[in-house]
């Protein structure tokens, strides 16, 4: 995988090309620019997987991005580095990106229930405490079907169970067995394919014990 673009407003600094290694986030490659904001990051990929491009004046702040085989075109603006990026050239980031859009409707929906609830309290309205947290739990299972939906959907991509660990990791073990049970094979035997499945088997031998 090549990973290339152009920083504007960059004149000097360290980019580095990171990924999850175990649980350790790891440098697979990096590269120091003076004077020059263009970049070329390079690693060798089994499966499409999550990576990070992190630059060394933003502190923890990193683009993340589905890398995959080929050459990825990611650009930003110094100023705004992660709020600015765009990444061209993978059809998995593509696809995790159509995901997160809609994911962030019920993710703006949750803070104002949030609001509404710290509202009622101040204003000791048990009523309308007990009605907004039935409506925050509705939210949470909607948004659990509609990522477990999303995941079926593009059972032949790594997204799938990258999303089945990410944001259904603390919902019911039987959501998370339909999603990886519709697994192509070639996704199933990827990274992420086999971490869902460890899982999975985890969580029901927790729960024989």
């Amino acid at each position: 995988m090549t990973v290339q673009g152009n920083i504007i407003g960059l004149q000097k600094g360290t980019l580095y090309l990171q990924k999850f290694q175990d649980t350790l986030l790891v440098s697979v490659d990096s590269i120091h620019l003076n004077g020059e904001s263009n970049f070329i990051l390079v690693d060798d990929l089994k499966d499409p997987e999550m990576y990070y491009l992190k630059l060394d004046k933003n502190g923890d702040n990193k683009i993340d991005f589905f890398g995959e085989k080929g050459t990825i075109t990611i650009n930003s603006k110094l100023d705004k580095y992660v709020t600015s990026a765009k990444v061209t050239g993978s059809k998995s980031h593509d696809l995790l990106i159509e995901y997160r859009q809609m994911a962030s409707q019920f993710s703006g929906k949750r803070l104002d229930l949030l609001k509404a609830t710290f509202d009622a309290q101040s204003a000791k309205d048990d009523e309308e405490i007990e009605k907004l947290d039935k409506d925050l739990q509705r939210l949470i299972k909607n948004r659990y079907r509609y990522t477990a939906s999303f995941a079926l959907r593009n059972s032949t991509s790594e997204v799938a169970p990258y999303l089945a660990l990410t944001e259904l990791f603390d919902a019911h073990i039987t959501l998370l067995d339909t999603v990886n049970n519709s697994l192509s094979k070639k996704v199933k035997a990827s990274k992420y394919g086999i971490a869902l499945d460890d899982f999975i088997k985890e969580i029901k031998e927790t729960e024989a014990n």
